[in-house]
């Protein structure tokens, strides 16, 4: 681990310092350097792999075994933020034993903490992961996971009742153990109201500007992704087209014989040429 590293504690003790806490996901090394010089402050190995890197239409699909390959792949690059890896759907329903393994078995592949999804529910399997001496990071809100329970990706907590439930649901996970909380579309005075009832940094995704922190999907955030464009995203950059154009060129000077060139291919040496015959014959022009 860099020795300047984030640590669960300090994105704790980051609540109330002014400056907000950046995450970005990534789900291999390339991704979590890049993060890593970007100077984000967490890498969140988020089930979103599911869609963004499996092609799945949802995020229920990854299992435990995809989600601790990919927190290796980010921790093999030994990033200096805090790697953050996400419980899927099914790895924290069924008992508290199997949710501690579970969440050990991500520890063992790199991660530095587990997020799981839902409010007071979760309370129970929050604290034994806690005891485990495992950091946890909340998520409530639109929770992914329950996409089917919530009837679609919707804006959570618009209505008062609602939205004093996710309140409720905050200090629960906080009181918990949870040194933060992921809140996903809510409306943002939802968002302020959760963020100054709890003493634990808040990171918001569609949620406004009144959290303590924002993240954003890697693929969203670079244009690698643009199937889709919630309102919440903003893009960055537009690597998919430029992708697209960059070996659309590549293809191009391919069949027209302009790749390779010269100075791109290795060369026989003279006499060794006219040994095998094919002197004359060693260079080509496109």
């Amino acid at each position: 681990m860099p020795t300047n590293a984030m640590t669960a504690p300090a994105v704790r003790a980051s609540k109330g310092s002014g400056t907000p806490l950046v995450m970005v996901t990534a789900y291999d090394a390339p991704g979590a350097r890049i993060a890593d010089e970007a100077g984000v402050d967490i890498i969140l190995v988020g089930d979103s792999l599911a869609m963004v890197v499996l092609g799945y239409e949802d995020t229920l699909q990854v299992t435990v075994d995809d989600m601790a390959h990919h927190v290796a792949a980010v921790a093999r690059a030994k990033p200096r933020p805090l790697i953050v890896g996400d419980m899927p759907w099914m790895s924290y329903h069924v008992s508290v034993e199997d949710t501690v393994r579970n969440a050990a078995a991500l520890m063992r592949a790199g991660a530095q903490s587990v997020k799981l999804e839902g409010g007071r529910k979760r309370v129970d399997m929050i604290k034994a992961i806690v005891d485990a001496e495992i950091p946890v990071m909340g998520h409530i809100g639109l929770t992914p996971q329950s996409v089917h329970a919530l009837g679609g990706f919707k804006v959570q907590g618009k209505q008062a009742a609602a939205a004093a439930a996710l309140v409720d649901d905050a200090v629960a996970l906080a009181d918990a153990g949870c040194f933060a909380i992921v809140l996903e579309a809510v409306p943002d005075g939802v968002a302020r109201a959760v963020t100054e009832a709890v003493g634990v940094p808040t990171i918001g995704i569609g949620a406004g500007p009144w959290c303590d922190g924002q993240v954003l999907v890697y693929h969203d955030v670079l244009g690698i992704e643009d199937r889709i464009s919630p309102k919440f995203v903003r893009r960055y950059a537009s690597v998919k087209a430029d992708s697209v154009a960059a070996l659309s060129e590549y293809a191009s000077d391919v069949r027209t014989g302009r790749f390779p060139s010269e100075d791109e291919s290795y060369h026989l040496s003279d006499d060794v040429a006219e040994a095998l015959g094919l002197y004359g014959a060693v260079t080509k022009t496109a």
